[in-house]
């Protein structure tokens, strides 16, 4: 035994501090896995448990140097990180939204002309239907549609677009996550921003669980989370430097 824990106990805050997943610790510590949920919520609860695993979290902590604002600092990062940093959809102008008279307008003349000898080297293509560079030069397609194109109706054209990852900083660069290349095109993989913002939540303490100790008309007891709700609620349709603000009081509080 370590002071006042058993092997198993032991064994259980060592596996806790691998993942801090209680059952599959319990599991990974001995305990039976039919009932491993309800022990690992006990071993957690127990008092000598919980204390060895504080001072363990805090030595790994000194081991380290990491400390929990570090840790709560960097999810705050994921949680509050712009997606559009790192990938777009875009809708750009087409050739006619900026051409003189809303003609088909080049990105140069050099375009043009590549295009009008292939036309003419086509003995089927009709005369009329050779292109003409009445809607001038200089297409830049990372411009707003016009509103008054008539050929796109100011919609103009979608297209996705992702930044050079090597250059991303701050939030955007902890929010990539890599990226999945297929033949249909590719995949940029982000952390979850929700799954951040719960853990910046349970780490302040915006999690209230409000337990009912009688059930309706006699029945079974019901437990309700509320914690979610009352969280999504407080944070909903605020700015992010709104949740900045939340986020800094809370820390200093």
């Amino acid at each position: 035994m370590t002071g006042n824990l058993t092997p198993k106990q032991q064994k259980f805050v060592e596996e806790y501090l691998i993942d801090l997943n209680a059952t599959q610790a319990a599991v990974r510590a001995g305990y039976s896995e039919k009932t491993a949920n309800e022990q690992g919520s006990r071993l957690l609860a127990n008092v000598s448990v919980s204390q060895a695993l504080h001072r363990a979290m805090q030595e790994r902590s000194k081991r380290t140097e990491i400390t929990q604002d570090d840790v709560l600092q960097r999810w705050w990062d994921i949680a509050t990180a712009d997606v559009n940093e790192v990938i777009q959809y875009r809708r750009c102008c087409c050739r006619h939204c900026h051409g003189a008279a809303h003609e088909y307008q080049w990105k140069d003349a050099a375009e043009f002309h590549l295009a009008l000898s292939r036309s003419a080297a086509d003995e089927d293509a009709a005369e009329e239907s050779l292109p003409t560079d009445e809607g001038g030069y200089g297409f830049n397609p990372t411009l707003d549609p016009h509103p008054g194109c008539p050929k796109c109706h100011g919609e103009g054209n979608g297209e996705v677009f992702a930044a050079d990852t090597r250059k991303l900083s701050g939030g955007a660069r902890l929010l990539y996550d890599g990226v999945k290349i297929s033949d249909r095109g590719f995949e940029i993989k982000t952390q979850d921003r929700a799954k951040a913002l719960d853990n910046v939540a349970r780490h302040l303490g915006m999690f209230v669980d409000r337990a009912e100790l009688t059930g309706k008309n006699g029945g079974p007891i019901e437990t309700k989370h509320t914690g979610a709700v009352k969280l999504i609620t407080e944070l909903q349709g605020k700015s992010v430097d709104e949740l900045t603000r939340l986020f800094t009081e809370k820390m200093k509080g």
